[in-house]
């Protein structure tokens, strides 16, 4: 087994095995998606008062917010496309490229001599193509065991909670040091930096030989990474619908109420705003705990529908809850169900979709589930305002209860079928 840098076929890994290079790049790609996620978290720590900088209310930061959802939402499926046809180098060195452009964009805007709106509003253009999430979770995916699966995608939640941390830290601290154009040069140095190792260090292929003859059988023209067909025919293959439909249903009120989270906490819970970087700094706490350590145990003793099946049921408890809750004491109570449902869910779905389809369409499966979340920042706005502003905040508790009993139902009528991984 050669190095993590062996281009061609001697990048390809096969999975299962214990090589030291195998295990490099699992390291390396933990590393670059916990270097993405710190950047990630850092603009958010910045947008709303460069929003505010530039003059924009609101409703035009909501346009704005929407306009990243709706081309992260067309860019999620054909980019996991591009993954799966160009390997886990060419996806990561796009993804990172991307990062930087945006960013260069973004602290072009911060400067007073340039158009700033303008450039804040063609920031979003190439974040379309940065998600170097998907691209990682396709490394785990090829490289791990179908048994290891769960607990290998579990272990990102230790990244994505210390790019939270560690990018809000880096964020407020940074601009208030330096400035708010800052942190945007900070995050676009890093995303270059990611995006040389990822040249430089990441193989050309993860998924193995016998998946890229797979994909393309000799003479044949090599498929498009725009034919939506073939990414949509992914959804139509036996055990993949009903798992992606679990995945999108059942989160979806949790998505509803964490988009309208930053509004209920200054309403509602009446908190600062250093009170609710400490809330958001405790999720990201019992997000690394729970899927970078508990979803790992618990997959070792237990199989994906059971965990599936209790997330559902804690989803349930944790909708009641929210019904009754009238102060932050009772959410900080009830926030350990929730993460853990939202991690449980995410990572069980994850894992067996990818082993619903061959290993040679793993990058396209995962590039469909990260459109979720893009989906939920999309359209989640509109109806959480509307849902929010009418009802107040127990109607995400009753949305939230009524849904998954109504999953947990076709849950128990009809049983997710159980797949085994198409070793590729």
């Amino acid at each position: 087994m050669l190095g993590a840098g062996a281009p061609g076929a001697r990048g390809q890994y096969s999975r299962g095995t214990g090589t030291p290079g195998r295990l490099r790049v699992i390291v390396l790609t933990y590393v670059l998606v916990a270097l993405e996620l710190t950047c990630l978290f850092m603009r958010f720590s910045i947008l709303p008062y460069l929003t505010r900088q530039l003059g924009l209310d609101s409703v035009a930061f909501g346009y704005l917010q929407t306009t990243f959802g709706v081309l992260q939402l067309l860019g999620g499926p054909l980019f996991g496309r591009f993954a799966d046809q160009r390997g886990a180098r060419a996806a990561f060195t796009l993804s990172f490229l991307a990062a930087s452009a945006f960013y260069l964009l973004l602290a072009a805007a911060c400067s007073p001599s340039l158009p700033g709106l303008a450039l804040l509003y063609a920031a979003p253009l190439p974040a379309a193509l940065a998600h170097g999430l998907p691209a990682a979770q396709m490394v785990i995916a090829d490289l791990s065991a179908p048994e290891e699966r769960p607990a290998a995608l579990g272990r990102l939640g230790l990244c994505f909670g210390v790019g939270m941390i560690l990018g809000s830290l880096l964020g407020g601290t940074l601009s208030a040091a330096c400035g708010i154009q800052c942190p945007a040069f900070v995050a676009l140095v890093a995303s270059l930096v990611a995006a040389v190792l990822s040249f430089t260090c990441i193989p050309t292929s993860t998924k193995g030989v016998s998946a890229n003859a797979q994909a393309t059988p000799p003479g044949a023209p090599k498929a498009s990474i725009f034919d939506l067909k073939a990414i949509s025919r992914l959804l139509l293959q036996p055990g993949v619908l009903p798992v992606f439909l679990v995945k999108v249903v059942s989160g979806f009120p949790s998505g509803l109420f964490l988009v309208m989270f930053s509004i209920i906490s200054m309403d509602f819970f009446q908190l600062d705003a250093a009170q609710a970087g400490y809330l958001t700094s405790f999720f990201g706490v019992l997000q690394m705990v729970i899927q970078g350590v508990v979803i790992g145990w618990l997959s070792s003793h237990f199989s994906e529908g059971t965990l599936l099946r209790a997330s559902v049921l804690i989803f349930i408890a944790v909708g009641v809850a929210m019904a009754l809750m009238s102060n932050v004491l009772h959410f900080c109570l009830l926030m350990p169900g929730l993460v853990f449902s939202l991690c449980a869910l995410n990572v069980v779905t994850d894992s067996m979709l990818t082993k619903a389809v061959s290993a040679s369409d793993t990058g396209t499966m995962l590039g469909l589930c990260a459109s979720i979340q893009p989906l939920t920042r999309t359209v989640g706005p509109t109806v959480g305002g509307l849902l929010y502003r009418s009802f107040g905040v127990p109607v995400f508790g009753h949305v939230q209860f009524a849904t998954n009993v109504l999953v947990l139902l076709v849950l128990w009528r009809q049983p997710l079928p159980q797949k085994r991984d198409k070793v590729g």
